[in-house]
């Protein structure tokens, strides 16, 4: 079955005051649209078609200037195909459910496995504490099948419980 994965995005300091800022900018200007005007009552058409243009004109260069500012998104996960939807399981970062598909992980060994950890090697799960000898035996079976990658924060938080049930 497949996982579902959590992309993020990451922004510097700079980045969010500036965001925060357009935002303000945007509803400023969303609320002066509505504002009744200082001017006498008796407006012609022209007036309003020039204070329309002008406010369709600032709208679009604040929409042009808003463009850029997702560029810096970190966009995946470059060993997304280790988290449960390959062949290859990485024991730092895959959710428990990633184990299903192993006959005789879920629910023994690969609760164990992602209860524990940071991993340096494969070899280190064989080090659980209360790992029983048929866990460390199946462990075993698909030792090939696992990697270790650096554990990545994004998919650490759900390696045990990613939110979905059957």
């Amino acid at each position: 079955p497949p996982t579902a994965h959590r992309r993020t995005i990451q922004l510097n300091k700079q980045q969010v005051v500036t965001m925060k800022l357009a935002i303000i900018s945007a509803l400023v200007a969303s609320a002066a649209a509505f504002a009744p005007n200082a001017q006498p009552a008796a407006q012609t058409a022209l007036n309003a078609e020039a204070d329309r243009r002008a406010f369709l004109g600032a709208a679009a260069a604040f929409g042009a200037a808003a463009i850029p500012m997702a560029a810096n998104a970190k966009v995946d996960y470059e060993s997304v195909g280790q988290l449960g939807g390959g062949s290859i399981i990485d024991l730092n970062n895959a959710n428990v459910r990633a184990y299903l598909r192993l006959q005789g992980m879920y629910p023994g060994a690969a609760g164990k496995i992602v209860t524990h950890g940071p991993y340096k090697s494969v070899s280190d799960v064989y080090n659980i504490p209360g790992l029983t000898s048929a866990e460390k035996e199946v462990i075993k079976k698909y030792e090939s099948r696992f990697s270790v990658n650096a554990p990545a924060p994004e998919y650490v938080i759900d390696r045990i419980n990613n939110g979905l049930y059957r």
